[in-house]
């Protein structure tokens, strides 16, 4: 069975964006260093945007994910960049009340019951599933997360966008590898024990 996994980036005091709720990519907090940029064409080389992988040089299909599945604000962070699939090489589902039943959009809407869709994803073959944010989908979708990849910064913001925003939920993770970056960032990688 497919993982679903959310890989994403994150501060010391578990933060996935800054309170405006922007493109943290490249921020102060998020620096986007060469070794970083190093490791997820190495390993998660399926995360980049369509464009950077272009640029790069990048083809093929994925290492550890063949879909992605985002929120409706991570979505229009690749909107306002002039992507309507920031992810042309995955299959891209989007969760949104709102953009229910457009069908001029190169991506698959989910109006409603993500969880439901995700054990639907799940089921099916293939690779893993990415969960690329935000934290208020990662929270509904939280009873399906398998796998926690966290790309922890060494920065405390102080307000934000969580990691999970919702109400009080409790799931363990164990961590099962954890790589340090030299230009500070810690990949952490836990898997869900209940």
């Amino acid at each position: 069975m497919r993982k679903l996994v959310y890989f994403v980036a994150v501060t010391l005091d578990g933060f996935i964006a800054g309170p405006d709720g922007g493109d943290p990519s490249g921020a102060e907090f998020f620096p986007i260093t060469p070794d970083l940029i190093e490791f997820i064409v190495a390993n998660y080389p399926e995360t980049l945007p369509g464009p950077a992988r272009d640029a790069m040089g990048i083809a093929g299909e994925g290492r550890h994910f063949d879909t992605v599945i985002e929120g409706r604000a991570s979505y229009d962070l690749g909107l306002a960049a002039g992507l309507a699939d920031a992810y042309p090489h995955l299959r891209h589902l989007v969760v949104s009340t709102s953009l229910a039943g457009r069908d001029d959009l190169p991506v698959e809407v989910v109006p409603a019951d993500p969880l439901a869709r995700a054990r639907e994803l799940k089921a099916e073959d293939g690779l893993d599933i990415w969960l690329v944010g935000g934290g208020t989908l990662a929270h509904a979708l939280l009873p399906e997360i398998d796998q926690l990849v966290l790309k922890v910064n060494p920065s405390v913001i102080g307000s934000g966008i969580p990691l999970f925003a919702g109400e009080f939920t409790q799931a363990r993770f164990t961590p099962v590898g954890q790589v340090d970056l030299a230009g500070g960032v810690r990949v952490v990688t836990l898997d869900r024990t209940s």
